[in-house]
């Protein structure tokens, strides 16, 4: 709304998901209420449509909103144009959460002399993670004949096709890892000639990164850090002073694979310690993956013969491609979880019949296991 206002925007378009679901009270619908009629009283007109989280079978609650907010129906797509600068924009909210028709293909025709908008809540191709909702395609967009194609509903921005714009701006937020990197809106430019401008404005004000640390040439574990601290400074410097939630992942073929799984939980302190001092307390470390691989070598232990080694290694590996056997170590976890005092259970929210967390584990109990035994049973710390 700020950056709407300083711009003076001819009008805001809003693609699905204004709510994250129904209201717990009804603050959440007097902010929307309070926002909008700022944008009234600098003259922007708001367009929207509710998408699967704020369909219209899902919303019991409402509150009158100001005369410059259009809501489009649910009931089928509609029209409205704005004579003053010939632009006609349609749209047509979700009458319920799960919408798996083309909705594209029932939007009306585009308007002779206007720029033509259309305002849709989509999966458009299909993308990945993301709930394959009034799918439509690339080519049945351009059809329309329509100038500038505003989308919601995934997550991550992406202009799709230039001309036509097709563009899906993504959410103004990101909420967990998954949504990494600047988030924000786009600011869309249209000269007299009708060429389009799309110019992505970061709207964020908490950032999720990955950084990715490759450990390839370290030569000992004090050779880590250094490295982490360099990518979190970059990470920090391009942030534009945001505070930043950052997942840190090491990665490459070292001789030190072992010891690092081995010493995982310890490993995650010493970055975290790290982040704070590199970040000026602005970074905080969501989680510390370990994705290092042991170089091809002869597999000897001191003290332990090699055949036991490799059968166990090729016991680890089996376990991991397994998935029949994979849920039956969860199943086992799952009753030892259960005995855990809540603290502790927290550690295990996504369930240890989870595929790929029970691989992380094995990947640990692994490194662990055969860094003691390299070690003589003692193992390490960083």
């Amino acid at each position: 709304m700020d950056l709407a206002i300083e711009q003076q925007v001819r009008f805001v378009l809003i693609a699905g998901d204004l709510y994250d679901g129904n209201w717990k009270n009804f603050q959440t619908g007097m902010f929307f209420v309070q926002q909008a009629a700022r944008l009234r009283m600098a003259g922007i007109p708001l367009f929207v449509i509710a998408g699967n989280h704020d369909a219209a079978n899902k919303m019991t609650r409402s509150l009158p909103l100001p005369d410059n907010v259009t809501f489009f129906s649910a009931d089928a797509p509609h029209t409205v144009v704005l004579e003053e600068i010939d632009v006609a924009i349609h749209g047509q909210s979700f009458a319920t959460a799960e919408i798996f028709e083309d909705l594209s293909l029932a939007y009306p025709p585009a308007v002779r002399g206007c720029f033509n908008v259309g305002l849709l809540h989509t999966s458009a191709d299909g993308r990945e993670d993301h709930d394959r909702y009034a799918p439509c395609s690339l080519d049945g967009l351009k059809l329309k004949g329509y100038d500038y194609w505003a989308l919601g509903h995934i997550h991550n921005r992406e202009i799709l096709n230039q001309e036509p714009c097709i563009v899906f701006s993504g959410n103004i937020q990101g909420r967990h890892i998954r949504e990494a990197g600047p988030t924000g809106c786009y600011v869309v430019d249209v000269d007299d000639s009708g060429q389009v401008t799309a110019t992505f404005q970061a709207l964020d004000v908490l950032r999720w990164e990955v950084a990715r640390v490759d450990v390839t040439t370290a030569v000992d574990v004090d050779d880590v850090l250094p490295c982490v601290q360099e990518e979190l400074e970059r990470l920090r410097a391009a942030s534009e002073s945001r505070p930043l939630a950052v997942r840190v992942q090491l990665s490459g073929t070292t001789p030190l694979h072992r010891q690092l799984q081995a010493e995982h939980e310890a490993w995650m302190h010493h970055i975290r310690g790290l982040a704070l001092d590199a970040g000026q307390g602005q970074v905080w470390i969501e989680k510390v993956q370990l994705l290092t691989s042991e170089p091809r070598r002869t597999l000897t232990t001191g003290g332990v013969d090699e055949a036991a080694v490799g059968e166990l290694v090729a016991l680890f590996a089996q376990l991991r491609d397994d998935p029949g056997l994979l849920a039956s170590i969860g199943c086992d976890l799952d009753g030892i979880v259960k005995k855990l005092p809540p603290e502790l259970k927290a550690r295990f929210r996504l369930g240890t019949t989870n595929g790929p967390w029970l691989r992380e584990v094995l990947e640990q109990a692994e490194g662990l296991l055969l860094h003691r035994l390299q070690a003589g049973g003692h193992g390490s710390r960083p």
